[in-house]
C-alpha cells in the first residue's frame, strides 16, 4: 500500500494542526495560571503598618491626698515625698522621668471593605477562564469566577485575621505601657492611705 504525496502532506498538515492546537491550549493554560497566580494574595505575615513615633503618655488624672488626722503642711509635704520615693523603689517606675528610648509604634490600617477581594477574584477568574478555554468561553468564565471568588475569599479572610491580630497586639502594648503608672499610683495610694490620708 503506497501513499501518495498528497496524502502524506495532508496527514502532515493534520498532525501540525493538532500539535499547534495542543501547544495553543498549553500556552493558554500557562497564561491562565499566571493570571490567576497574580490574583491570589498570599497569607499576610504579621501586619506591618507604617511606623511612627509613640505618642507621649496620656496625661494621668492628678492624685489628691486629704489629711484625715490634722497633719500640717510641712508633714504633708514630707509624707508625700517619702511615699513618692517608696513607690518608685517598689515599682521601679518614676513618673517624673521621661523615657530615653524612642518607642516605635505600628499604625494599623483596616482591611478593604467586605467583598472587595472576592469580587475582584471572581472577575479576574472569569476573564482567565474565558480566555483559557476559547471553545467553551462561557463554561470557562463560570468555572474561573468560582475559583477566583474562592481565592479572593481566602485572601480576604487572611487579611482580616492579620488586621485583628495587629489590633490585639496594639491593645496589649498599650496596656503594658500603662501598667507601670497604674502600679505606681496604687503604691502611692497605699502609702499615703497608711499615713492617714484620704486618696482621690
Amino acid at each position: 500500500m503506497t501513499l501518495s504525496i498528497q496524502a502524506l502532506m495532508s496527514m502532515e498538515r493534520a498532525a501540525t494542526r493538532a500539535a499547534t492546537r495542543t501547544a495553543g491550549r498549553l500556552a493558554a493554560a500557562a497564561v491562565a495560571a499566571g493570571l490567576l497566580a497574580g490574583c491570589v494574595v498570599a497569607p499576610v505575615a504579621p501586619y506591618r503598618g507604617a511606623y511612627r513615633a509613640a505618642p507621649p503618655p496620656a496625661a494621668q488624672t492628678p492624685m489628691y491626698f486629704y489629711p484625715e488626722r490634722g497633719q500640717g503642711a510641712e508633714r504633708q509635704d514630707r509624707d508625700r515625698y517619702e511615699c513618692y520615693r517608696w513607690a518608685v523603689r517598689e515599682t521601679g517606675f518614676e513618673p517624673g522621668m521621661t523615657p530615653t528610648t524612642g518607642a516605635r509604634r505600628v499604625s494599623v490600617a483596616p482591611p478593604p471593605p467586605g467583598g472587595a477581594e472576592v469580587g475582584a477574584g471572581a472577575a479576574a477568574g472569569a476573564v482567565v477562564g474565558a480566555v483559557a478555554s476559547p471553545g467553551r468561553a462561557g463554561e470557562g468564565a463560570v468555572i474561573g469566577a468560582i475559583f477566583g471568588s474562592l481565592l479572593g475569599a481566602v485572601a480576604q479572610e487572611s487579611r482580616q485575621q492579620a488586621y485583628e491580630a495587629a489590633a490585639a497586639r496594639d491593645a496589649a502594648e498599650q496596656a503594658r505601657a500603662r501598667a507601670p503608672m497604674d502600679d505606681f499610683r496604687r503604691a502611692m495610694s497605699a502609702c499615703m492611705g497608711g499615713r492617714g490620708y484620704r486618696v482621690e
